[in-house]
């Protein structure tokens, strides 16, 4: 039988006791969003087709028919309810995320239903940061010690700077929702990571409505996920689904790392969603230099190599998920034995410059990825059947 030292074994016991913090009412609300959310959509989605909120193929988008889109709006409904049912007080602070979130969905189904301009959307988001930091109070003022030292207020800067944040992890997330499950997953991997960093800290009020959203996501992935009876998705998030989840992610970020009273340090904010960020920020660099809009539509994100390469959906789901929770596990790990901050933030940007370069060139990608699965690197001249029956944004 191993021995452990005692100290060893104090620890993991302390770090399996911070999952009872949560009390018998936290888990209610937790495993009654998932049931609502799973069992909601199948009613939902005849509602979907008859009201015209569906997304058809063409384009880019590649799926083989008519998709319903309101993945976002029964999440939405369900984290409501759970705010209502559950507190019996709700603050000036939850109801702007409440509105932000609310704003977001509503243009989300807008855009779905008649193709907003991209200015449309950007404002929206904009705005419901606003919302987040000016109501709510939740805004990013204080940056810690990710330059190297405690006390780096930002003052005036800190509402442009919350602006920014919300925006870029809203577009990351929307920019990676282009095959069944992938932007489900990857939020509940950032939320489950905030989650576990708000337990560490103490902020038990906090975790609770994270994990109720990360429920209710988990109910959506049963419906949007592939699994042996289910080949394809039944039902996408839809524009609104996914900039909801991205200012939800945005707003526990900020909300967790400039608590006054269980602060965590706000390096650990873009590791949670490392990949998506990443890819986002290297894709945008790409169509600029090539003088076309950042936010110009096209089908050169991550998850399209890795299915041009050859890889099926599910493991580029497990790829990219997982890949994000082992960098965001890393990072925790790297604070907790005492790494320096800052090495962490310049960690961050060497990820990104390596993807940058590895990815300039799409078809150079694409066949070294090929390469390394093992299979033909002519894959990029004929993108997998995954591929081709994927949500493409």
């Amino acid at each position: 039988m191993a021995c452990y030292p005692k100290d060893y074994v104090s620890n993991r016991m302390d770090y399996l006791n911070l999952i009872h913090q949560l009390d018998g009412q936290a888990w209610q609300r937790i495993a009654l969003s998932f049931a609502l959310c799973a069992l909601a959509l199948p009613l939902a989605l005849p509602l979907a087709r008859r009201f015209g909120l569906v997304d058809h193929p063409g384009g880019r988008k590649d799926h083989g028919c008519a998709m319903p889109v309101v993945g976002g709006l029964v999440i939405y409904l369900v984290v409501v309810a759970g705010f209502l049912l559950f507190e019996e007080s709700n603050s000036l602070r939850t109801w702007a995320f409440i509105g932000g979130a609310g704003l977001l969905v509503l243009v989300g189904q807008l855009d779905d239903y008649f193709d907003l301009r991209w200015t449309w959307r950007i404002g929206a988001q904009a705005l419901a940061a606003l919302l987040m930091a000016l109501l709510g109070g939740v805004m990013a003022t204080n940056l810690h010690d990710v330059f190297g030292f405690t006390g780096a207020n930002i003052g005036l800067l800190a509402v442009p700077f919350t602006v920014f944040i919300v925006v870029g992890v809203i577009n990351a997330l929307n920019m990676a929702d282009g095959v069944d499950g992938l932007a489900g997953s990857l939020s509940v991997v950032a939320l489950g990571l905030f989650a576990c960093f708000g337990l560490y800290s103490g902020n038990v009020l906090v975790v609770e409505r994270i994990l109720a959203v990360a429920a209710a996501v988990l109910g959506f992935l049963v419906w949007n996920a592939r699994f042996p009876w289910q080949p394809r998705a039944r039902v996408f998030l839809g524009n609104g689904g996914s900039m909801l989840l991205g200012f939800t992610i945005a707003y526990a970020s900020v909300r967790l790392s400039q608590s006054p009273d269980h602060p965590i340090s706000p390096v650990l904010g873009p590791w949670a969603l490392s990949l998506p960020l990443i890819d986002c920020v290297a894709l945008m660099l790409r169509r600029w230099r090539q003088g076309r809009s950042p936010f110009a539509a096209d089908r050169h994100h991550m998850h399209h190599m890795l299915l041009d390469a050859g890889f099926r959906t599910s493991a580029v789901v497990a790829i990219i998920a997982g890949g994000s929770l082992l960098l965001g596990l890393a990072a925790a790990v790297a604070m907790k034995l005492g790494v320096y901050r800052p090495l962490l933030v310049l960690a961050f940007f060497v990820l990104l410059g390596a993807w940058y370069a590895f990815s300039v060139d799409y078809d150079r990608a694409v066949a070294r990825l090929a390469r390394w699965r093992g299979g033909d690197a002519r894959a990029v001249a004929a993108p997998s059947r995954d591929a081709a029956e994927s949500e493409a944004h």
